[in-house]
């Protein structure tokens, strides 16, 4: 079973789009998203289709849950940040409509997924024990100890921080899928993903970083 496992799409459709036409190179079986998926980015509902549209196993990130559950109308700007940040969530809320909010509302923040090892995989979009607090490549063991608990999983998907990375943390792996729309670089723009195969023989892991083209300067809608 080949997995192509993706996180923070943040609505950047242009981002999903080059991820997943590579992805397309390959016949992949599911493909996993770790949450953040529409928003702040300028195609919120564009980006929401595409995943549907593909079947995505989908977990709830911090920014969907703030997408839909908060009302722009009772949050008040400290900044003008802040006041830009409340438009675009107005902006997004209005694109997506009721339905959509509701199901997002309604997106699990784990989702298990048995491998053929017969081991489990958990997708979230931070940690087990707080989905919004992200395990980082730079906490201790006992740090990301702390935010694995006692979940039963031996391998965790996860993303939030923006940042690949992959590790053993005692028995359990750790495999931080990145961003695919606000990949932190230097000097050009990428978009992250993962390959993880499943076999009985275990799993093969292949972290991937798509370069995409600067965008032509677009007003954003969201």
């Amino acid at each position: 079973m080949l997995l192509l496992c993706i996180s923070d799409v943040h609505g950047q459709l242009d981002a999903l789009r080059a991820v997943l036409a590579t992805a397309e190179r390959r016949s992949f079986h599911k493909l996993l998203v770790a949450g953040d998926l529409v928003f702040p980015g300028p195609e919120p509902l564009e980006t929401w289709r595409r995943l549907t549209a593909a079947g995505a196993v989908l977990v709830q990130g911090l920014t969907d849950r703030a997408v839909a559950t908060l009302d722009p109308e009772a949050l008040r700007a400290r900044s003008e940040h802040e006041r830009e940040r409340i438009e675009r969530m107005r902006a997004a809320r209005d694109v997506l409509g009721e339905l959509i909010l509701q199901r997002m509302r309604k997106l699990p923040t784990h989702q298990r997924i048995p491998l053929e090892d017969g081991r489990e995989l958990l997708l979230v979009h931070g940690s087990p024990v707080d989905p919004g607090e992200a395990l980082t490549h730079d906490m201790s063991d006992e740090e990301m100890n702390a935010l694995l608990g006692d979940d039963p999983a031996d391998v965790v998907v996860c993303g939030a921080s923006h940042v690949p990375f992959d590790r053993m943390v005692g028995e359990v792996r750790i495999i931080n899928v990145g961003s695919v729309g606000e990949a932190p670089a230097a000097g050009m723009r990428l978009a992250h993903a993962t390959w993880i195969e499943s076999t009985p023989r275990g799993l093969f892991v292949e972290p991937i970083a798509v370069p995409l083209e600067e965008p032509a300067h677009v007003e954003a809608r969201a």
